[in-house]
């Protein structure tokens, strides 16, 4: 393309954005969502939300490591620089090949972001984030470099440098300009340099080298060595401050070779291979992990059924409380908190909102144990991908040094969702049945977002990871490191690519590199309804894998029940109210004991019920043993009856009474014969109950009427709660429709601001709105409707909000126009009132 044929170039970033296609700015807009929240009225209004602070640090943080440096690179760089002059910096002197390769598309990154604009011959830097990358004494530059030779002279009085430019072997100059002019000159001149370092000092040299990675600052005294005044005395060091000498930002490059960073990374780190196990190995280890998370958070809410521990004055759950429940899962600390986290994200567990509040089930963990295992399964890890709360943090100190507890506040981290679905995108990209090495995974997140680890906190995002893939382990996602089948499908992901024969089988010291090229698409997170196709998918896939639900346990002479599996809902149920769970595992015992066919009782089931359930239930005949304990438990439960007095106890034969009385282990209940069937207690009910069950009875608690009160197994639940929302990362991505809405608004927009009027016309400030009278206004706009031309109007609507607008008049009556809105591409009435002026086109205007 000839010269008079190129474009000419763009003067601001609002013309650079001018001259994209809709595509290029679509994806701006899908990169930086704060960019049009809400919509800018025109590209000008577009291109300063783009530069102000916190959009550009947004931005500079969800940039890779490279693009990063490029970016850092450019903020030490001329401005404008051109692309030779950046390669240098990022390449050095020897041009490194793989630093060149990937230099385009680094540069095409942060022209997308709107963080650099200009062609290769004048390459800027957005202002905000030169301001923010560029070497001070209070922010070092990560380059590591600091001010140049003009910067550090910038205070120094012209005699002094003079004294610079003579001993340096530069002839002295007529002002101070030309003399800094020309010390830079001998600092980029490569040749010149090296023959100035060649007549150095060793021991200054040496200095040079301590300083020349960074930080560029060093100390020195009132009277500096020998070393350090050679060095001083040709500008090699400036001072900066009483005390304080720099190392000049041009003589760290000379000494660099070039280079603006030390360890320039074009290529992400590999994510390693350390072990490869058969597929159907991962699948089925990964559905023996769902159907034991299934079985953890039904234990824990079956363990809070009926009241769960109390919800603390501040929120959250108690450190005395969370060591209980890990040794009721017997799991760690942290992995109960995991399990509770997941639970109450999922909406199964919630305060009951009651004076002494407590944690209880909800209606919805009703709902969700209805639901088949594998769906019940893709439920929990759907709202565990999607989920900020971060169990992790349970036990760690928030910014005011406060311990964050489980079910708690301040547990919410924004980027968890995003970092959980890299990760598992990430071992979604190896062969399947292939685990990664530890600490690649962390590494390479480190490498694709180096910003986003908050250093307060020890580098969140890996510990985020790291997270996430015991997590993933733990729910079955993934089976001995590996991404599941089932996993796969959750992202939505296709199956992989199977493992070449030559890579397996390798055992777990094997550490195979696999190079996945940073170019390559990432999976991207689904859409709501995608995820819920996605999430079906997998629990078609895992539903063959899990073991299929039994009807009948096998019942021993020695008072247990053995599960070989697991057990159909009723049954579970109905078992887990009679007998108590003895042992877990591959197979389940339960042991029936006094107390737990007592609570079958009080729960509304007769003696010959329990013995027809079992006798249909057990493959083996029901042992003597087991029918006698349910007939004599039977025979003695609510024999005595207990009732509100404030407590009595009451029993038909009087001799039970008598024998009550006489135990010692009665004294705390305060019991008083009131006649000889009836005792009067002190104690409460419930603590009645207790008592003369501790004492070997079995009574009965009735109604003020008389009747027995049967304790329903799974009574206490919450109201309704909805399960917590996440906390967002920002302002969501657009979707294709609010996307087109709103490039079809902004370029409108910029039309009605950019578009010519005509000679004598009143000049309008960018950015502000033509100001017409009234008469002046209809006039104009009677005039356009003969004519039929554009006007180009300011228009205030009800909510006081302003813009500008490019309207083709069509009639004018009523105090109101009706025109083509060139804008919103359709007609519309506008009332005159709020038009503030009116302007006409230039002929030949668009």
């Amino acid at each position: 393309m000839s010269t008079e044929d190129r474009p000419p170039a763009p003067r601001s970033l609002a013309e650079a954005l001018r001259a994209r296609g809709d595509a290029a700015l679509g994806a701006l807009l899908r990169s930086r969502p704060d960019l049009i929240t809400p919509v800018p009225t025109d590209l000008t209004q577009l291109a300063t939300r783009a530069g102000t602070r916190a959009s550009v640090v947004r931005a500079l943080e969800r940039l890779d490591r490279f693009a990063l440096q490029t970016a850092e690179a450019l903020a030490v760089a001329a401005d404008p620089a051109t692309h030779d002059e950046l390669l240098g910096l990022m390449a050095g002197d020897e041009r490194d090949p793989a630093v060149a390769a990937a230099l385009p598309h680094a540069l095409g990154v942060l022209r997308e972001q709107a963080l650099v604009w200009g062609g290769d011959d004048r390459l800027r830097l957005v202002r905000t984030a030169r301001e923010l990358l560029a070497p001070s004494p209070q922010h070092p530059s990560p380059t590591g470099l600091g001010p140049t030779v003009q910067e550090a002279t910038a205070g120094m009085s012209p005699g002094r440098i003079q004294e610079i430019v003579t001993t340096a072997g530069l002839a002295s100059t007529h002002d101070s300009v030309s003399a800094v002019t020309a010390l830079t000159g001998l600092f980029t001149d490569r040749a010149r340099m090296a023959a100035l370092l060649a007549g150095a000092p060793a021991d200054s040299v040496e200095v040079l080298e301590r300083l020349v990675w960074g930080p560029p600052y060093g100390q020195v005294t009132a009277d500096p060595a020998a070393r350090l005044r050679w060095l001083l005395d040709r500008g090699l060091l400036l001072p900066t401050a009483p005390g304080t000498v720099v190392l000049p930002r041009e003589v760290a490059l000379h000494l660099r070779r070039g280079q603006a960073h030390r360890a320039p990374e074009p290529v992400p780190p590999v994510v390693e291979v350390a072990a490869t196990h058969r597929p159907q190995v991962v699948d089925s280890a990964a559905a023996g992990q769902a159907y034991t998370a299934l079985a953890t958070v039904e234990e824990l809410l079956k363990d809070w059924d009926e009241g769960g521990p109390a919800v603390l004055r501040a929120g959250g759950l108690s450190v005395r409380d969370l060591k209980r429940t890990a040794v009721a899962l017997d799991v760690p600390e942290p992995v109960a908190a995991f399990w509770v986290e997941l639970a109450y994200t999922a909406g199964l567990i919630a305060s009951d909102g009651e004076a002494d509040e407590r944690y209880a089930a909800t209606p919805a963990y009703d709902e969700w144990l209805e639901l088949p295992a594998a769906e019940r399964w893709s439920r929990l890890v759907t709202v565990w991908l999607a989920a900020t709360r971060t169990a992790g943090l349970v036990g760690g100190r928030d910014a005011k040094d406060r311990t964050l507890s489980a079910l708690g506040p301040g547990l919410d981290r924004s980027a968890a969702p995003e970092v959980r679905h890299r990760v598992l995108a990430l071992l979604a990209g190896l062969p399947e049945g292939a685990a990664p090495s530890a600490g690649s995974v962390p590494a390479r997140l480190r490498w694709e977002r180096p910003l986003r680890g908050d250093r307060r906190e020890d580098d969140l995002r890996s510990r985020l990871a790291e997270w996430a893939l015991s997590e993933a382990e733990l729910l079955g996602v993934t089976g001995r490191g590996a991404l599941s089948a089932q996993g796969r499908a959750l992202l939505g992901a296709p199956a992989a690519a199977a493992p070449s024969p030559e890579a397996e089988p390798s055992g777990p010291g094997d550490k195979l590199p696999v190079h996945h090229h940073h170019r390559t698409a990432p999976l991207v997170p689904l859409s709501p309804a995608e995820q819920a196709v996605a999430s079906a998918a997998a629990a078609r896939l895992l539903a063959p894998l899990l073991p299929e639900p039994l009807d009948h346990v096998l019942l021993q002479a020695d008072l247990t029940a053995v599960a070989p599996g697991p057990l159909r809902r009723p049954l579970a149920d109905m078992l887990g109210v009679l007998a108590d769970v003895e042992s877990k595992g591959g197979a389940t015992v339960y042991r029936f004991t006094p107390g737990s066919v007592r609570r079958a009782l009080d729960a509304g089931q007769a003696a010959s019920d329990l013995h027809a359930f079992l006798a249909v239930h057990s493959r083996t005949p029901v042992p003597q043993p087991l029918a006698y304990l349910i007939d004599d438990v039977a025979r003695r439960h609510g024999h005595l009856r207990v009732g509100a007095a404030s407590a009595y106890v009451r029993c038909d034969d009087d001799a039970v009474l008598s024998e009550i009385l006489a135990d010692k282990r009665a004294a705390g209940l305060g019991l008083r014969r009131l006649a000889p069937t009836v005792l009067a207690a002190q104690a409460d009910p419930a603590g009645l109950l207790e008592g003369l069950r501790a004492m070997g009875f079995a009574p009965a608690a009735e109604s003020a009427e008389g009747d027995v009160l049967i304790t329903r197994a799974l009574a206490h639940r919450t109201p309704p709660r909805t399960a917590p929302e996440p906390v967002p990362d920002g302002p969501p991505v657009p979707d294709d429709t609010l996307l087109a809405a709103a490039l079809r608004a902004i370029r409108a927009g910029d039309l009605a601001s950019t578009t010519p009027r005509k000679p004598g016309t009143a000049p309008v400030a960018n950015g502000a709105l033509p100001r017409t009278g009234a008469a002046e206004t209809l006039a104009t706009m009677q005039a356009a409707v003969l004519t039929g031309e554009a006007l180009w109007i300011g228009y205030v609507n009800a909510e006081g909000a302003a813009s500008q607008r490019v309207i083709a008049p069509i009639r004018v009556e009523g105090g109101f126009v009706t025109a083509y809105d060139h804008t919103a591409d359709e007609v519309r009435t506008y009332p005159l009132h709020r038009i503030t002026g009116v302007a006409e086109l230039a002929d030949d205007a668009d």
